[in-house]
């Protein structure tokens, strides 16, 4: 199987289903002013998607970043897929030259699936190993993907029950005006509250004036009716 960017490509196109593509450039605000402005789509599904990134799982590394370059939102997703792939058999050497080209490359990595389908994975490995101050680095650039890498990666850190820098950071990113980014924010809450109820109530009673309502919201979806009451009527 040839291992080029090319041959990748030749083969999304190949599955591409254009009627299927005009909706989903809808779903992901692609018109004038939306998020997504100027997206472009072939109309693959995300298990063709993860296909084909295990398919080409040993492509190169510039190959790869070729992908993520790509006008076509599927071949970006793809080529981001196999990095998480590769990032998962490293070694350190490796791991490290990919995280290292995931983040020059964060322009491309433009919109949310994109981030978080592949930043826990990547950003957050490392994070786990090692510095997090990538982490505030990413949430104090005026770049929202960049600050939505940063609050999505510490799922890596939720899942091994260690909840500060999504504290930290969701803190950071309160004042921010964007719903991505409160999205973002209640989501990590909520996967906090899973593991520990205790911890998000407390960060609650502190910050419930200063958050945004759809970061209220998406933190509190799991609690009891009346608990969830109580949170909406402070």
């Amino acid at each position: 199987m040839e291992l080029t960017y090319t041959a990748v490509k030749k083969t999304l196109l190949a599955l591409a289903q254009p009627e299927r593509a005009i909706l989903i450039a809808r779903f992901f605000k692609t018109a004038p002013g939306q998020y997504g402005e100027g997206d472009q789509f072939l109309g693959l599904s995300m298990p063709q998607q993860h296909t084909i990134a295990k398919q080409y799982h040993n492509l190169p590394i510039t190959e790869t970043e070729l992908l993520v370059h790509d006008p076509y939102h599927e071949c970006r997703m793809v080529g981001l897929l196999i990095w998480v792939n590769q990032t998962k058999r490293a070694g350190f050497a490796q791991q490290s030259e990919i995280l290292e080209r995931y983040l020059a490359n964060r322009l491309f990595i433009n919109n949310w699936d994109l981030v978080d389908v592949t930043c826990p994975h990547i950003v957050g490995r490392s994070i786990v190993k090692g510095d997090r101050s990538i982490l505030y680095e990413l949430a104090a650039e005026a770049h929202i993907w960049s600050q939505r890498i940063a609050i999505i990666s510490t799922f890596a850190l939720i899942r091994l029950g260690q909840f500060g820098d999504t504290f930290a950071l969701a803190e950071l990113l309160l004042p921010h005006k964007h719903d991505l980014i409160h999205k973002a924010i209640g989501w990590m809450l909520r996967e906090v509250g899973k593991r520990n109820v205790d911890a998000l109530e407390e960060f609650l009673h502190d910050h419930v004036h200063q958050m945004p309502r759809t970061a209220l919201r998406y933190a509190i979806e799991r609690f009891e009716p009346a608990r969830r009451r109580y949170y909406l009527d402070l």
